[in-house]
Order: C-alpha cells, then sequence, then structure tokens
C-alpha cells in the first residue's frame, strides 16, 4: 500500500511517502507556518522522489486535529482534495495521538498538549498497549489546565507531557510531583511516517466530502453565528451553506 501521510496541526509541517511500513520519503519542517505555501510543493517533490506518480498512491492518511485552526485545515483540505481526485482511501488520525507515537513507554501515561492560550489546552490521556500502540484513557477535548489537574489526579500512574508545554509545567510539576515526565523537544515535533505507519491499518472514512477538521471548540466564526442565530443547530459552521 502506497501511503501519503502529512501533518501539518501546528507549526511544525510533516510529510512523508510510506510504501505499507517502509518510508520512502519524508520532509519535516518546524521553522515556519507557511503551510499554504509549502505543502502541496513538498507533497509534489516527496511524491516524485519516491519515485512515484500520483496515481501510485492507495491512501492519505491525515491528523485532522485538533490543533492550528488554519494548520488542521490546510491538511485535511489537502488529504480530501488529493483523496477524492486520484479515488482513494482516506484515513483520519488525532493529531494529540500523533505525538503518542512518538514514545515507547508503555509503564506510563502518556498526554500530549497543545496551548489553546489564557490556560485553555486541547489534550488526551493515552496509553501503549501490548502492540506499542496508543489507546485512549481519556478523549481528546479543549479544557483548562486546573480542570485537566482533577481528572489527571484520578491516576496513579507516572504521566509523560509532551507538546506545548511549557505554559502548563509548573502547575502539573506542583500537582503530579515526581509522577510527571517531561518528554524531549524531539518528541514534540510529530513524524509523519510514524502517522502513516499508524493508518495504513485505520478503517478508512466512509464519505470523504462529510470530513471536517477535528476543531474540537468553536471557530470565532461559529462562535459568531451562534450569537446571531441562537436557537438554531450547532452543526458545524462549515456545514452551514
Amino acid at each position: 500500500m502506497k501511503i501519503l501521510a502529512i501533518d501539518t496541526s501546528n507549526r511544525p509541517l510533516s510529510v512523508a511517502v510510506m510504501d505499507d511500513d517502509n518510508l520512502l520519503a519524508e520532509t519535516t519542517l518546524t521553522t515556519h507556518r507557511k503551510h499554504a505555501e509549502f505543502l502541496m510543493p513538498v507533497i509534489e517533490d516527496l511524491v516524485k522522489k519516491a519515485d512515484l506518480v500520483p496515481t501510485d498512491l492507495d491512501r492519505v492518511v491525515v491528523a485532522a486535529g485538533p490543533g492550528s485552526y488554519t494548520g488542521i485545515r490546510m491538511a485535511v483540505t489537502a488529504a480530501k482534495t488529493i483523496a477524492a481526485t486520484l479515488h482513494i482511501e482516506l484515513t483520519m488520525v488525532s493529531s494529540l495521538l500523533t505525538l503518542c507515537l512518538n514514545v515507547s513507554r508503555p509503564n506510563v501515561f502518556l498526554n500530549p498538549i497543545f496551548d489553546g492560550r489564557n490556560q485553555n489546552m486541547f489534550t488526551g490521556l493515552y496509553k501503549l498497549d501490548d502492540t506499542n500502540r496508543p489507546v485512549t484513557v481519556i478523549e481528546d477535548q479543549h479544557t483548562n489546565l486546573t480542570d485537566w489537574v482533577k481528572l489527571l489526579n484520578h491516576y496513579d500512574e507516572k504521566i509523560m507531557i509532551m507538546g506545548d508545554t511549557a505554559a502548563f509545567e509548573s502547575q502539573l510539576r506542583e500537582s503530579l510531583a515526581d509522577r510527571l515526565i517531561i518528554a524531549d523537544k524531539l518528541t514534540d515535533i510529530p513524524n509523519a511516517a510514524r502517522l502513516g505507519n499508524y493508518g495504513r491499518s485505520l478503517a478508512p472514512v466512509s464519505n470523504i466530502d462529510a470530513v471536517v477538521p477535528r476543531y474540537l471548540r468553536l471557530t470565532k466564526a461559529e462562535a459568531d453565528w451562534q450569537k446571531v442565530h441562537p436557537n438554531e443547530d450547532t452543526h458545524h459552521y462549515v456545514e452551514k451553506i
């Protein structure tokens, strides 16, 4: 199976081309947020360097959120367009879970974090199963640090945090003490090859046209729309056409 894997959930851009679990080509950039400018040229370049043409691809695996609104919208839009145009499979993976793929620590809980500003975060809690694959302990969510700490205190295991952790480390250390482990900086960067390898065994989406990013909170446009239409439905703003 020829796989294209894409993650532009936050500042890093990571793209890989796989042949089953064999990495053919990969690029990761961390120095800018110009995903709209770089993503499609990177994809085109990597497919060419892998000695493939687009029609050789069988599946697109995309980190679909949460994360930066612009970042995940860019990745999901590119993935949907490629899958629909080439008539190939599309698989969605949590952007938080994607960071957990960088870790091989079966005896700790894994806590990926994206900074949501003002002491808010996108986060979830995972552990590795017997095959070293992340399984969900607490579902991905947008929450504040105080409420998240209360949830973590229900567990006695060591907890490794990764991602955008700087703004939260002090309070987490105060609460978790020696149960807290802070992952190294390389763990904070998504790896598209690992994403592609994980996504190749997942069921593809059944309706590509219906796929939307996993924002996990209202966009400003949605919030503004609901203020004006308080008694109407709360489906995704992008579906209100």
